[in-house]
């Protein structure tokens, strides 16, 4: 599903990761996270492709609210164990989004 954001400027944080073998709750980790998100202020929106390389891109409407999100506790949590078992490599990305365009068909 395509994010619907607001008009700019906004955030995009981009993740891409390499994964381990084996879900070992990563799955269920990632859906928690989504959940915990969408409830955090300041989100816009998520979009996500995971295959052989994984990309997570986030919206956000500040700086602030990045930051406030990765301070999150459980999302601490998530990001220790994502270091220790489920990624191989990773790269977090933070940019401005200073233009939107699109299709809905």
């Amino acid at each position: 599903m395509i994010s619907k954001t607001p008009e700019p400027p906004y955030y995009a944080v981009i993740f891409t990761s390499l994964r381990t073998d084996g879900d070992e709750g990563y799955a269920a980790m990632s859906e928690k996270m989504l959940q915990l998100a969408s409830r955090a202020k300041g989100f816009l929106g998520a979009e996500w492709a995971r295959n052989e390389l994984g990309i997570t891109v986030s919206y956000w409407e500040s700086l602030e609210a990045i930051k406030c999100w990765k301070n999150d506790v459980q999302h601490t949590v998530a990001r220790k164990l994502g270091k220790e078992k489920w990624y191989k490599a990773f790269r977090v990305r933070v940019a401005k989004v200073e233009r939107e365009y699109g299709f809905d068909g």
